[in-house]
């Protein structure tokens, strides 16, 4: 352990690393056939990542971080609480489509779960990043539920980070080869950019409206809707179906798997 400084050498190499992105600001980008955002908090990771791996940071003091990514976890749980109540008559407003497509959430277990234990051959920490898209909401009751440093907090903190990294690029390639094809219509285009996450939004709705300027605002109305739902009933959807569901999957997919004992991968020598 670092003993007594270790708490103001965290403090202030994040204050750093904060100061630097916030001065990078969003940069966006406009390909022609795609156009996406780049986040402060992209930036962030990276710069981190990079120092870890350069050896930078100690890994004492990589550990001692660790419990304040469980405070911050507490206060964006209560940020997210708040939110529910002013906002609900506005999901009433948005339709049956708009509350049906969370649903959809749920796809994100049925197809990266088989791939976690089958392919991958993952412990519990499948359970943790391939419940949902591992954004914020998720976070917050993954580590509510299981503690950030259990093998379900490591997954969804890992589906997080590779997310915020590659999920904008990801978005925004995806949403301009669907509206090349023309076999969905704009507005669900922009109804399917609400995904919970602000960058990935903003990159799959920009490449939306470049294929149909025309149509902008009532586009990023759509989105927004669809945004603020992801948001506030995911939370419900996350919490009440999508973990206890792949939780559920998780135990089918390992009972009687020859790589599996107890619900653990067994580990193999080399």
């Amino acid at each position: 352990m670092l003993g007594k400084n270790a708490d103001w050498k965290i403090h202030a190499l994040s204050f750093v690393l904060t100061m630097i992105a916030e001065f990078i600001g969003t940069q966006k980008f406009d390909l022609g056939f795609m156009a996406f955002s780049l986040f402060p908090m992209l930036y962030v990771l990276i710069l981190g990542m990079a120092l870890g791996v350069a050896k930078v940071i100690p890994e004492d003091m990589q550990n001692d971080a660790s419990p304040y990514i469980t405070i911050s976890v507490m206060m964006l749980t209560a940020k997210v609480g708040a939110t529910i109540g002013p906002n609900l008559s506005s999901i009433l407003q948005c339709g049956p489509a708009l509350i049906l497509q969370e649903f959809g959430n749920l796809c994100t277990a049925m197809f990266a779960l088989p791939f976690a234990v089958f392919v991958f051959k993952m412990g519990r920490a499948a359970i943790g990043c391939s419940h949902s898209i591992s954004r914020e909401t998720s976070i917050a009751i993954v580590g509510s539920k299981y503690g950030l440093s259990s093998d379900e907090g490591v997954g969804v903190m890992g589906g997080y980070i590779v997310g915020t990294v590659l999920g904008t690029l990801f978005y925004g390639i995806l949403c301009s080869l669907l509206a090349s094809l023309g076999i969905f219509s704009p507005q669900a285009l922009a109804m399917a950019c609400g995904t919970g996450s602000a960058s990935m939004m903003s990159a799959s709705l920009g490449a939306v409206i470049e294929a149909y300027p025309a149509m902008a605002e009532e586009l990023q109305a759509l989105a927004a809707s669809s945004q603020l739902l992801s948001s506030v009933d995911g939370l419900y959807m996350t919490l009440f179906i999508a973990l206890p569901m792949t939780e559920w999957m998780y135990k089918v997919f390992t009972k009687n798997n020859k790589n599996y004992k107890d619900g653990q991968p067994i580990k193999k020598n080399a």
